[in-house]
């Protein structure tokens, strides 16, 4: 069987995600934005605001897949860019080492993360942005709020499929406890 690409992204058409969904496990990227101090601290966590696979509104981190034939770090500056706008001005990692794996299951049991649509493994990434962010495309709105709000029950309550478990993992890694 040979799989049928659509020409104008690089990625399986509708159908053809479709069965891989079924199959296999799709490579994603997310990322959690972040606001530094001048001493390299978490000062501000962005936040969006986005209609989710299960169809719920809620809080999310940047995410994406990766395409066909593409690297990491091109995966992660288009779906920041995407999601936060041309200005946001990310510093990418000198290494596309992540912070984490995060996979998502249908079965929310297996890993504490869920994506109803398929097996998902994400690479996860915390990103220092220093321009302006201002929500595009699917994103209806960002939120900046600050290390202690981040890591809230009252957050954890507005995030679906496990992704504030994922937020505390970066959270952790910059020290914000």
């Amino acid at each position: 069987m040979q799989a049928e690409l659509d020409g104008r992204t690089s990625w399986l058409s509708a159908d053809a995600i479709k069965d891989a969904r079924a199959q296999l496990p799709i490579l994603y990227v997310e990322a959690l934005p972040v606001r530094t101090d001048s001493s390299g601290k978490v000062s501000q966590v962005g936040l969006l605001l986005r209609a989710m696979p299960d169809g719920s509104i809620s809080r999310a981190l940047v995410s994406g897949r990766v395409l066909h034939g593409e690297l990491v770090r091109d995966a992660l500056i288009r779906h920041l860019e995407k999601d936060l706008g041309n200005l946001a001005l990310p510093l990418l990692p000198t290494s596309t080492l992540p912070v984490s794996i995060s996979e998502y299951f249908p079965d929310p049991e297996i890993s504490g993360l869920q994506d109803p649509r398929q097996h998902a493994v994400a690479l996860s990434y915390l990103i220092p942005v220093q321009g302006d962010c201002a929500p595009s495309q699917a994103s209806l709105d960002l939120a900046w709020l600050t290390p202690a709000e981040a890591i809230s029950e009252r957050t954890a309550s507005e995030m679906t499929g496990g992704q504030h478990k994922v937020l505390l993992t970066l959270l952790a890694f910059a020290g914000v406890n």
